[in-house]
Parts: structure tokens; C-alpha cells; sequence
């Protein structure tokens, strides 16, 4: 009996929609932000001209719906975006990440329907978020922190300070996680939508920061900061759901920003090798280079799978936490290594900031740290395989 063959597509294939946003992506990258990533990451700051950009290329709310002004998306249009975004620029691959995978799904996924009407329409069109849980206590631990919220009549008062805030200098809504019942442990996290400009809430100081520059980072002060009650995203108590099931489709995103760093040290070394002259020819006839760029070409190709598996899981439905982890430990480690090995490729040429592998290599070092260490992701991939 004859049997009818089912393809199914490689992973890697996109859809039209992803393909059509993932070119519009690159185009913009290299039209626009390329010719500022120099002076952005030299004065530690995105150009404000960008931000606006940004808004009106879709990209800060492409999986929000329609009906609240976004782009209607799907997860892996992020995805794809955030790559091609970090393949020029990471600093700005991650000002848009933090946007659509943290702040905007949080919104989207968690948020009362007054929230999400006075919220997403703004987070889609014109305003920058950003996502509040590490302090300085509070890291790997991230349920250790310290920032309370008291009731008091129609508000809850917000008191306490975060640290490592990316888009802190841009934004203007704020996900900031406290806790209403601190001898309830982390079972009375909450999470609260503060907006710049409310009583109480300021920010501080700015990080002088090795890679990703021109990415905002600061600290959050809390002092007797106001919050009315209908600003509770979520319910009281539950915040910590908020945070652990954001950060795990956060962590895809910084995996997407990984294989941008690395895809983007890659091509330049790509690039010089054929264009450098040692001993009468281009550098790379010689075998030990080109095994080299092999190495460096399967290095990408392997995350780029682990990612773009770990968002499928997700738009399906399934429980995609141990593939998320592996994503963005496995991720990371690719891009510091491919992009240390385009310096390596480049020589002396590589260590100048004249040419752009130095910056790969600086940017690529955060995404072992953020999100989730990567000493993290390995405890959370250890705890799922022996369960």
C-alpha cells in the first residue's frame, strides 16, 4: 500500500510573516542603526531619534494584538526581530527584547483588562517599558529581595531600591516586584506597574558598564512611592508566578540576542579573512583558519536551533523550560566564544575599536550573567533531567 509522505519543515524555515518581519528587521538594522552603534556605544547611550524609530517600525510590540495597537505577532516574530536587531547592534537588540519579552508578556499574559487597556496601547506605540526584580541583595536569589509594599487605603506604598534596570533611562512604565507579606517569603511577592513621574519613585545612578553601552542601566530608588491598588499586575501574593514564567520566555530572547552577537562577529571575520594578505595569499586558504570558521559556523547553527525550538515549544503550548535554559546557557557560551575567535582572526586589527569585533566581543560577555546565570541554567536543566 502506497503511503503519502509528510514533510515536515526544517526548523529553521519561517513562516512569511516571520520572514517578511525578519528582513524588514535587517534592513532597518543596517540602515539606521549601524551608522550610529560607534558614537552610541562611545557616549553609553541610545539616540533618541532610534527610540522613536523603533516605535514606528512595529518593533516594540510585535506580539501585542491588535485591538491594543500592536503588531499582532507571534513569539517568534520577536525572536527573529531580536536576532537581526543584535547581529548590528546588541545594546539595541536588547532595548527592544526587554520590551516584547519580559514587559509586554507580562502585560499580555497576566494583566487585569484595565491594565491591559490603558497599558498595551501605549507600550505598542510610544512608550518604553522596563522590568524591576534584581536588587542588590537579590540576584541568583531573586526571591530574596528586600523592596516592601504597604497598604494604605486605596494605594499600596512602595519602599526599597533595584538594581541592573535595563531601559531604566528610557522608560516610563516600570514592572516593579515587591512584597506585601514578608514573612510569607516569597509568597507575598507582588507585582506593580509604577509609571515615571508617580511620588516616590526616582532613578539613580547609571552603570559604567564593559559591553552593551548604550543600554541603559540604573538603579530604581522606592521611597514611600505610591501605587493605586488597580496598579497590581496579576494577583497580590502571586508575583512570583509574574516573574519565574516571564523570565523563562525572557531567556529565549537573550538566546535570540546571543546568536545575533555571534552570527554578527562571524560575518565580519568571514568577511576579513578572504580580504587579508599574510605569506602571498587571503588567510583564509590556510586550513587552520578555515577549520576555524567551521567550528565558529556549526557554533551558531547548533543555538540557533536550541533557540528557535525552545520558541516553537512555547507558541505550541508546550512546557519548554528546560529547552529555554539550555537555550540561553548554550547560547551565551557561543557567543563570547566565536566572538573571542573573530578577534583572534582579525590580529591586532581585532583588539582596536576601529574595526567592530572588539564590541562583539565586550557585548557577548552579558549574556552569561543576565536573565539567569549560567550557572543557573545549569541547575534548572540538572533539576528537570533528574526529577
Amino acid at each position: 500500500m502506497e503511503q503519502t509522505e509528510q514533510l515536515i519543515p526544517p526548523l529553521t524555515q519561517l513562516t512569511e510573516d516571520e520572514q517578511m518581519l525578519k528582513e524588514a528587521a535587517a534592513d532597518f538594522a543596517e540602515a539606521s542603526i549601524k551608522p550610529l552603534v560607534e558614537e552610541m556605544d562611545e557616549n553609553a547611550k541610545l539616540d533618541p531619534g532610534l527610540v522613536k524609530e523603533f516605535f514606528e517600525m512595529g518593533l516594540m510590540g510585535i506580539d501585542i494584538p491588535e485591538r491594543y495597537s500592536g503588531g499582532g505577532g507571534t513569539f517568534m516574530m520577536s525572536v527573529v526581530a531580536i536576532e537581526q536587531i543584535s547581529r548590528v547592534d546588541a545594546s539595541a537588540g536588547v532595548f527592544m527584547d526587554v520590551q516584547n519579552t519580559l514587559v509586554n508578556n507580562a502585560f499580555v499574559n497576566f494583566a487585569s483588562d484595565y491594565l491591559k487597556e490603558k497599558y498595551l496601547p501605549l507600550l505598542a506605540t510610544e512608550k518604553v517599558g522596563a522590568y524591576c526584580l534584581s536588587e542588590a541583595g537579590s540576584g541568583s536569589d531573586a526571591f530574596a529581595l528586600k523592596t516592601t509594599a504597604k497598604e494604605d487605603g486605596d494605594d499600596f506604598v512602595l519602599n526599597g531600591s533595584k538594581l541592573w534596570i535595563t531601559n531604566a533611562n528610557e522608560a516610563d512604565i516600570f514592572l516593579v516586584m515587591a512584597n506585601v507579606n514578608p514573612e510569607a517569603g516569597y509568597k507575598g511577592i507582588t507585582a506593580f506597574v509604577v509609571e515615571r513621574g508617580m511620588e516616590g519613585f526616582s532613578i539613580s545612578k547609571k552603570e559604567n558598564k564593559l559591553g552593551i553601552r548604550a543600554s541603559s542601566t540604573c538603579e530604581i530608588l522606592l521611597e514611600d512611592c505610591r501605587v493605586p491598588k488597580e496598579n497590581v499586575l496579576g494577583e497580590v501574593g502571586k508575583g512570583y508566578k509574574v516573574a519565574i514564567e516571564t523570565l523563562n520566555e525572557g531567556r529565549i530572547g537573550i538566546g535570540a540576542q546571543m546568536i545575533g552577537i555571534a552570527q554578527g562577529a562571524f560575518d565580519a571575520a568571514l568577511g576579513y579573512v578572504q580580504e587579508r594578505k599574510q605569506f602571498g595569499k587571503s588567510i583564509s586558504e590556510f586550513q587552520g583558519v578555515q577549520f576555524q570558521l567551521a567550528r565558529m559556523a556549526t557554533d551558531i547553527e547548533t543555538a540557533r536551533l536550541l533557540v528557535y525550538n525552545a520558541a516553537r515549544m512555547k507558541m505550541n503550548g508546550q512546557n519548554f523550560l528546560k529547552e529555554a535554559a539550555m537555550a540561553k546557557f548554550y547560547s551565551s557560551e557561543v557567543a563570547e566564544r566565536v566572538s573571542s575567535q573573530a578577534v583572534d582572526l582579525f590580529g591586532g586589527y581585532g583588539y582596536v575599536k576601529e574595526y567592530p569585533v572588539e564590541k562583539y566581543y565586550r557585548d557577548s560577555k552579558i549574556g552569561k550573567i543576565y536573565e539567569g546565570t549560567t550557572n543557573m541554567q545549569l541547575s534548572t536543566i540538572a533539576k528537570l533531567l533528574l526529577r
